[in-house]
């Protein structure tokens, strides 16, 4: 993982719009998800996810650190009590993002509701866009990725695809006291993933 001053990134990254802000390199891609201790004490031991994790559900991973900090709350809603950070295989998460079918019909592009729910039907990946926020949860004009998974690639995604997953909970609790002090605050590093406005 790579971090970096809160305000340094802010100068690089767009004000609105809609993209995928992650930290990437040529090979892999980090996306975020918060859970119990249950789930997050399995999967930084086993380096998969299992035990009291559910495949018969959607599980929904988010590239943007920040967005995550904000459906968390900073690790302190329940249930959300530890943040890991997964590195994936790039040519995978670029897998999904070709699956991904709008969660919404009205963005979907489709050309007829019917055509939008069968494509819902078959794909195993759903995209959302939502509003960013900054780090004391404000919400932003730019829009922030998430992507849910079931089926198959759910299961691809939580035991064949995952490369390293980190515990980033300690970091943090450690960076939550800066939420209100962007000078001192630390953030992974993301860049722009890629732009569809």
């Amino acid at each position: 993982m790579k971090f970096e001053a809160y305000k340094t990134q802010l100068e690089h990254w767009p004000d609105d719009g809609k993209h995928i802000m992650a930290q990437f390199d040529d090979d892999t891609v980090v996306v975020y998800q918060a859970y119990s201790d249950a789930i997050a004490d399995f999967a930084v031991e086993h380096q998969y996810f299992g035990g009291a994790f559910s495949y018969t559900r959607m599980s929904w991973i988010k590239p943007n650190f920040l967005w995550m900090m904000f459906r968390s709350g900073w690790a302190q809603k329940p249930g959300q009590e530890r943040v890991l950070a997964i590195r994936i295989k790039r040519s995978f998460f670029d897998e999904i993002l070709t699956q991904a079918i709008p969660s919404s019909f009205a963005i979907s592009g489709f050309p007829t509701l019917e055509a939008w729910k069968q494509a819902i039907e078959t794909s195993d990946v759903r995209l959302q866009w939502d509003p960013d926020h900054d780090p004391m949860g404000n919400c932003l004009a730019r829009r922030a990725l998430q992507l849910g998974l079931s089926g198959e690639m759910l299961a691809r995604y939580g035991k064949e695809e995952i490369l390293e997953i980190i515990d980033v909970t300690p970091f943090v609790l450690q960076q939550y006291p800066h939420a209100d002090q962007p000078e001192q605050l630390l953030t992974p590093a993301e860049a722009i993933y890629r732009s569809y406005i």
